[in-house]
């Protein structure tokens, strides 16, 4: 079949990936000038989420320590932060969870078989650890900690001075409550990840880029199915004509982007956008360096060494809806960038010379029950590859070869309650 993939992202590359590794041609269609350069850009570098990560969970917004949040008194924001409330209490965590894992384990699969296959480097780091500070939010991170026991993940819990001897950099004076050391658990490079994808699908052909296209609107027939593109920028000035590529398949893996393109078809799925703000910082001293990566579990901030920088990445900025559309106020980037600063000075003082950091943002879409919404929707021809969230990396390889294995009419590689848990009609009212 001939596949259009909307969207040059980690999700969009990894989606391109299985439904060329099942044996359709794709073309993969993005608005920036190369593959990564939205949502993927700043990823902070978790590769896949355990419980202690999953932005549904009691630890994310349950405490909002790691939120900037700016909801006014009745909007958007506010409502979405009420819907998603009820996935903290740890009987509904644990059931949203158990549907969750198997997209997990088979992102795990994904990529590990990318990586042995094409013996891909893209700054893997083995062992992450999370660290709690405050014994009330210890306390409240403890239904977490017992699915990491009923699903049997790896993990070391550990006092202060534990965590300060498995991490040097991490002081143990101030005190603080404890943290979880997870040895097999990995942090990479998710854009260099994505080119390393990208360039192998050049080597083997098949897969088709078209950069500098933005999609005007999607076609839906029964017999094919085509996109409309605006014309590239140089050109917009001499002539207003879209080019329209007929596929007989589209799978809209955009991001943020991805919403309005939805609505103009009368899909409107409840998502709720979010602001993640990271910062790439210069080594400040080498001996404070950390060799793990060290996450702030309550402000939800993970701090990566790459190569001869730090990833600090997290303070996710809550706003309403309506003003995703503006830039980001002073005050906001102000009030995020000084919640990463702090957490690196309370986590790994020393290491990273945050006055000479890149500071960037990027548009995630967040679902109120906290899964992303993989499958088919509205007609026979149109795939949806969505809202997965800050863990957008790890879930997005296998939640593409989910969508692979529908477009090719396989039985899909999760259990079927994971599948409908995923599916857009969970969504109808």
């Amino acid at each position: 079949m001939d596949v259009i993939v909307i969207g040059g992202g980690i999700v969009g590359v990894a989606t391109a990936y299985q439904l060329r590794a099942a044996g359709h041609r794709v073309c993969v269609v993005e608005r920036h000038a190369t593959v990564a350069q939205g949502a993927t850009y700043g990823h902070g570098g978790i590769v896949l989420p355990t419980p202690l990560d999953a932005w549904f969970g009691p630890t994310f917004l349950g405490s909002r320590r790691g939120i900037v949040y700016r909801p006014g008194l009745n909007s958007s924001a506010r409502r979405f932060a009420k819907q998603i409330a009820p996935l903290q209490a740890p009987d509904a965590f644990r059931a949203q969870w158990q549907r969750l894992r198997p997209l997990v384990e088979l992102s795990r699969d994904a990529i590990a078989s990318i990586e042995a296959g094409f013996h891909l480097e893209f700054e893997q780091r083995e062992g992450v650890l999370h660290v709690t500070r405050d014994p009330r939010e210890w306390e409240q991170a403890q239904s977490a900690l017992e699915l990491l026991g009923e699903f049997e993940m790896l993990h070391n819990v550990l006092s202060a001075a534990e965590c300060a001897e498995v991490e040097r950099s991490v002081p143990a004076d101030p005190a603080f409550a404890g943290g979880v050391m997870f040895p097999q658990e990995r942090t990479a490079n998710c854009p260099l990840f994505t080119k390393l994808v990208k360039q192998v699908l050049d080597e083997q052909g098949g897969v088709q880029f078209l950069f500098g296209r933005a999609v005007e609107s999607i076609r839906l027939e029964n017999q094919r199915a085509a996109v409309e593109l605006a014309p590239a920028e140089s050109e917009r000035k001499s002539t207003r004509e879209v080019d329209v590529v007929s596929c007989d398949a589209i799978v809209v893996a955009a991001g943020a982007g991805s919403k309005p393109l939805l609505e103009r078809l009368g899909l409107s799925l409840p998502f709720h956008p979010i602001r993640m703000l990271s910062l790439t910082s210069p080594i400040a001293y080498e001996e404070c360096t950390p060799h793990l990566t060290v996450v702030d579990s309550v402000r939800r901030v993970s701090m990566t060494r790459m190569n001869q920088r730090i990833r600090v990445a997290g303070a996710a900025v809550l706003q309403p809806e309506r003003e995703f559309a503006k830039p980001l106020s002073e005050s906001l980037l102000e009030a995020g960038t000084a919640l990463l600063a702090q957490s690196t000075h309370d986590w790994i003082p020393g290491a990273a010379k945050i006055s000479a950091a890149h500071a960037w943002e990027g548009m995630r879409l967040l679902s109120p029950d906290g899964l992303p919404v993989v499958g088919n929707a509205l007609h026979p021809r149109l795939f949806v590859n969505v809202g997965h969230g800050p863990a957008g990396w790890g879930l997005a390889c296998g939640s593409a070869k989910v969508v692979s294995d529908l477009i090719s009419g396989t039985p899909p590689s999760v259990p079927p309650d994971t599948l409908a848990a995923l599916r857009v009609e969970r969504f109808a009212s």
